[in-house]
């Protein structure tokens, strides 16, 4: 009994601590008072849980000010963190989770400009299979893998794009893609709406990296039989919650 009444006592204290050294993440600069403040804590208790904290170097306190901050050691163990990571493998589970959700074709894909490269695709065997393969190509101002990564990126990936029709719905016009981009960033998703194939509809949201800038994206496709315009609002939020929750596993933060 002593024993295990020791356990949740260390389990709780470990919280604790995790709790204090997230506050701090979320808001540098916290004196002891503001920082035993936002836990809800006494200052006596931040301070002995932020003690091992500050020795491990996971905090540091500002000797003059007395206010804390993350320790030069969070960035090790983030580094850490990013070196295992693999963006399929990251991913392989929400798309899985999405495909079974909606019964149509997800892709993975990775910028590599002017284009996007397909780097996982999971299909539902009872649907005609789309033409994609991994490892191929595809343009971004058409796509909606593609236009969901363009509309995150600085205004120069757009001036040297050469908008080449790929069906009569492809857009063009480079202000009429630029308003497009902007209704992308404002939705959160992106839709090709048979832009690069007559009888294909596309919905795609953008993933963020640790440095909340978009290099991938994750994308809902099918025959436009079965995606149809009303479909398609369905699908957006869907797509984007399941490009949201790979974001955060990236360690960065969907817009």
């Amino acid at each position: 009994m002593v024993r295990r009444v020791q356990e949740r006592n260390r389990s709780a204290s470990l919280r604790r601590a995790l709790a204090v050294l997230d506050h701090v993440r979320e808001r540098p600069g916290l004196t002891l008072t503001q920082l035993a403040e936002a836990v809800g804590l006494s200052k006596s208790t931040v301070l002995r849980l932020a003690g091992p904290l500050v020795e491990a170097k996971l905090l540091d306190r500002d000797r003059a000010t007395g206010v804390y901050r993350l320790g030069h050691a969070t960035l090790r163990l983030g580094q850490a963190y990013l070196a295992t990571l693999d963006l399929r493998a990251v991913a392989a589970e929400e798309s899985h989770r999405l495909m079974s959700e909606v019964r149509e074709t997800v892709h993975l894909v990775v910028y590599d400009p002017p284009h996007v490269v397909y780097i996982d695709k999971v299909e539902n065997a009872t649907n005609v299979r789309m033409a994609s393969r991994i490892g191929s190509r595809g343009p971004v101002h058409c796509t909606a893998v593609g236009k969901a990564i363009l509309a995150w990126q600085p205004e120069e990936a757009l001036a040297g794009l050469a908008l080449e029709p790929r069906t009569k719905h492809t857009i063009t016009d480079p202000e009429r893609l630029r308003a497009e981009l902007g209704h992308i960033r404002r939705r959160g998703y992106a839709v090709d709406d048979r832009e690069n194939e007559p009888e294909v509809r596309c919905v795609a949201a953008p993933i963020f990296n640790h440095d909340d800038a978009v290099t991938a994206a994750i994308s809902v496709s099918g025959l436009t039989s079965r995606i149809t315009a009303a479909r398609v609002r369905e699908l957006g939020p869907l797509v984007a919650g399941a490009a949201a929750r790979i974001s955060r596993m990236l360690g960065g933060q969907s817009r």
